[in-house]
């Protein structure tokens, strides 16, 4: 009865977990959830109010589908001033969230048996689109000894003559991991005189922590320009997660053809009051509330990681950016769904299964919340830890 592309789909775990995490709270269990993917902070007030503007001036109807020029030129300008990228507003498709944009690229460049190269641990939607349009996820572990990040020599690897892209998150989601310029610079070496595309997943750059500097991989060179296809959103950066605002910037005219028609036949046009409120968001209107955000993302982040450092038995790379940590389980579970699941049943904490993200051994602990919350959490899971390694001996 079902298509074969959506039978292929997995199930999330972070759904899963929220799944029990909502049926034990529905029974009156106490639950601390840390498996949120968004802020905690509410979208500034500037974009509220003009959002209200526009609607009551009647902003309201069908817009161009990859969305107003003067929000696509305040996206080039915004990756010109802050990115030292140069797009054209032609060169530029505004999609309901960078995940959107993901699944507009992939369905308009992967055909079957079309290889992928994706690092692990990594973002769980990457796979799975990559598979609905039939193409090979190529997986490149990675671990916490190398801070999570692959090298050149892993690259090359793994590019066979069926790759089609690679796909780098920079920060990462779950692990928090930044690349340096000199980073990116060599993985760009390894790529020259191929085909292979890269989609760049930037949906982080603005929480970046400890004096980590964020690149974007196309300003590394004319070469790396031309190959890769820019994604970023005002999602996670400014707090506008169901505002549902992402985007994509490519050189190739083609391509961005493309998917303008892939997206007139879809979706069309993301909502035209998001679209006007969405300007204020990247011409620095709000720039002074991104970096209390990033701020207190980055106290957090160190005072959560050295906590979780304390606990014998786990471990933790504290991250440069995002707001995520992604902690080594391994010498007291092999098993991390199991591990969670008995978490969140025995103490209330819900985090997520590191398998979700391709990395058996960890767990993701999202610290969008206030910090008394992450001190008792984490209480929580040294108590649940202890516990297991006190069993074990």
């Amino acid at each position: 009865m079902f298509s074969k592309r959506v039978q292929a789909l997995s199930p999330s775990l972070t759904i899963a977990i929220s799944t029990l995490a909502k049926e034990l709270k529905d029974e009156g269990k106490d639950i601390l959830s840390f498996s949120a993917g968004e802020p905690d902070f509410g979208t500034p007030k500037a974009i509220k109010e003009e959002a209200i503007n526009a609607i009551k001036s009647g902003y309201t109807q069908y817009t161009a589908v990859p969305g107003i020029v003067e929000l696509r030129q305040a996206i080039a300008d915004k990756l010109l001033r802050e990115n030292n990228l140069e797009y054209k507003p032609s060169q530029i498709v505004v999609s309901n969230g960078a995940k959107h944009s993901l699944f507009n690229l992939f369905s308009a460049l992967i055909d079957e048996g079309d290889e992928v190269i994706i690092p692990a641990p990594y973002w769980v939607t990457y796979p799975e689109l990559v598979l609905y349009c039939g193409g090979k996820p190529v997986i490149i572990d990675t671990n916490d000894m190398t801070n999570f990040k692959i090298t050149p020599e892993q690259l090359k690897g793994a590019i066979t003559p069926r790759t089609k892209m690679l796909i780098l998150t920079s920060p990462s989601n779950p692990t928090g991991s930044v690349y340096t310029k000199q980073e990116l610079q060599a993985l760009a070496d390894v790529l020259k005189g191929t085909d292979i595309l890269v989609a760049s997943d930037e949906i982080y750059e603005k929480l970046v922590f400890n004096g980590a500097k964020f690149t974007s991989a196309a300003s590394i060179s004319h070469d790396m320009f031309q190959r890769t296809i820019t994604i970023n959103g005002l999602s996670k950066s400014v707090a506008m997660t169901g505002w549902r605002m992402g985007y994509l910037a490519s050189p190739n005219d083609e391509l961005i053809s493309v998917i303008n028609k892939l997206q007139s036949q879809s979706t069309s046009n993301i909502n035209s009051v998001t679209q006007k409120a969405s300007i204020l968001a990247l011409d620095g209107t709000v720039d002074n509330e991104i970096e209390q955000m990033r701020r207190a993302f980055e106290g957090r982040a160190k005072e959560a990681a050295d906590l979780i450092n304390e606990i014998p038995g786990i471990s933790v790379v504290e991250p440069q950016g995002a707001f995520y940590l992604f902690v080594n389980i391994k010498d007291v579970s092999n098993d991390s769904i199991e591990f969670c699941k008995e978490l969140l049943r025995e103490t209330g904490v819900a985090v997520v299964p590191g398998i979700g993200f391709g990395s058996e051994g960890y767990f993701r602990f999202s610290y969008a919340t206030d910090m008394p919350t992450i001190r008792e959490g984490i209480r929580r899971i040294a108590l649940f830890v202890a516990k297991r390694r006190l069993g074990e001996d």
